[in-house]
């Protein structure tokens, strides 16, 4: 397997990544609405609380993500610069990375983890495996 196909297959995953924190949470908001059960699983809940975590820790201690060292590194050995790659790889770069200072991540990371601690206050996960509802 290729350098350059490694790092496509590594902007699939970062892209998972994100879609993971981003589709999560807006499943968690429709959820709270829809008063959807599955949304309170917690290790559903824990997984995505700490996914966001890690990205708003990396932004703050200003880190860049593994993930995208990864990438750099592998297009690097593979003759590649910048987010060149297959059809397909270019593309899912493209999803997810754009070129803004690094404070407006760093912000709209953090808004981001706000918003899902705050889901956890109005929708906190289901800790003892019982549907809330259900009586004691």
């Amino acid at each position: 397997m290729g350098y350059g196909l490694l790092a496509d297959l590594v902007v699939a995953v970062h892209v998972a990544y994100v879609s993971f924190v981003v589709l999560g949470q807006l499943a968690i908001l429709i959820g709270i609405l829809a008063r959807w059960e599955w949304i309170r699983n917690r290790w559903f809940r824990i997984a995505h609380l700490v996914a966001i975590l890690i990205v708003a820790v990396e932004a703050v201690l200003d880190v860049t993500c593994p993930l995208t060292d990864w990438e750099d590194r592998l297009r690097r050995l593979a003759g590649q610069t910048g987010n060149q790659g297959d059809f397909l790889g270019h593309w899912l770069h493209e999803l997810i990375f754009y070129d803004f200072p690094p404070w407006v991540f760093t912000t709209a990371y953090l808004g981001f983890a706000a918003l899902v601690l705050a889901t956890f206050v109005i929708a906190p996960p289901n800790w003892r495996g019982r549907s809330p509802a259900a009586p004691r």
